[in-house]
């Protein structure tokens, strides 16, 4: 892991537009050259006072099957609120990742209290480090949610960038399946536009998400979902209480179009694929521990 080093603070009066950051990236992920013990950004971005614009959350939540026109943000939305900040910092020349292809992995996050969707929030993210990985390097991105100065929401997001690893060791070793799947609850048909609808909603129009032209660059025969949309529709079917720990997994792709097997038992939630392929698997927990 790259040695931690003092981060500035950068105050934004606003949520930058994503099209000129996706944009940028896109032209400078060819220059880039991955690798763990490279430089990355120690700025922390922060939004002040941010609030919600209601329609985009509407439209989220019909993608992603919460319930909508509620007074309350559901436990993954604020990882879409601060994802432009994030792309602000991965698509800046010194983070030394490509943006285009970068691969959503694993997600952790705290919902502290309850969070309305009319409420005003201070929202900062920052890149906390890089990590080795058996297929490549992964980026830790911290993404926070306050009010009244007190910490409500947090998250660690680790993302993906594919290289050659010239045999180095990794702590990014295969997770082991679990021996026996979950008890299946419901089946889901997946539509061929999913990722393009929830990049609509989202924001993430990461090409690997829209069709199958522009996931094969990056080695996807077909478009596959977004990481974040099947762990915010099994929460959307999971439930969960009002102040929670929610661990998530992306295992495998899910390919789109494509039929995937909603699964859970004692806290735990999982999607398969028709062939039994663990696609995601997660927890959520009432916070804090009991």
């Amino acid at each position: 892991m790259t040695t931690a080093a003092p981060r500035s603070t950068n105050t934004l009066t606003g949520v930058p537009a994503l099209p000129p950051l996706l944009a940028r990236g896109a032209l400078l992920s060819p220059l880039k050259r991955p690798r763990p013990d490279a430089g990355f950004p120690r700025t922390r971005l922060v939004v002040p006072a941010l609030r919600v614009d209601l329609a985009r959350l509407a439209a989220y939540e019909r993608v992603c099957g919460f319930p909508t026109g509620e007074d309350a943000l559901p436990p993954t939305y604020p990882h879409v609120l601060g994802f432009p900040l994030a792309m602000r910092l991965m698509s800046c020349r010194d983070f030394p990742l490509p943006l285009l292809g970068l691969v959503h992995t694993s997600i952790d996050l705290t919902r502290r209290a309850p969070l309305r969707a009319t409420g005003t929030y201070e929202l900062a993210v920052h890149v906390d480090a890089l990590l080795p990985h058996r297929r490549g390097t992964e980026a830790v991105v911290v993404t926070e949610l306050r009010t009244g100065g007190a910490p409500v929401w947090e998250s660690r997001s680790t993302y993906l960038a594919r290289h050659r690893t010239e045999g180095r060791p990794s702590p990014g070793a295969p997770r082991q399946e679990a021996d026996t799947p979950l008890p299946v609850r419901a089946e889901w048909r997946l539509a061929g536009d999913l990722g393009r609808r929830y990049g609509a909603a989202s924001g993430d129009r990461n090409p690997i998400h829209l069709h199958p032209l522009t996931a094969r660059p990056f080695g996807f025969p077909r478009a596959i979902a977004h990481g974040m949309w099947t762990v915010a529709r099994c929460l959307a079917e999971h439930g969960t209480p009002e102040a929670v720990t929610v661990r998530a997994a992306f295992r495998a792709p899910v390919p789109l179009p494509g039929t995937v097997t909603y699964a859970a038992a004692d806290g735990r939630f999982e999607l398969r694929g028709a062939d039994g392929r663990l696609h995601l698997s997660g927890e959520a927990r009432p916070y804090p521990a009991t």
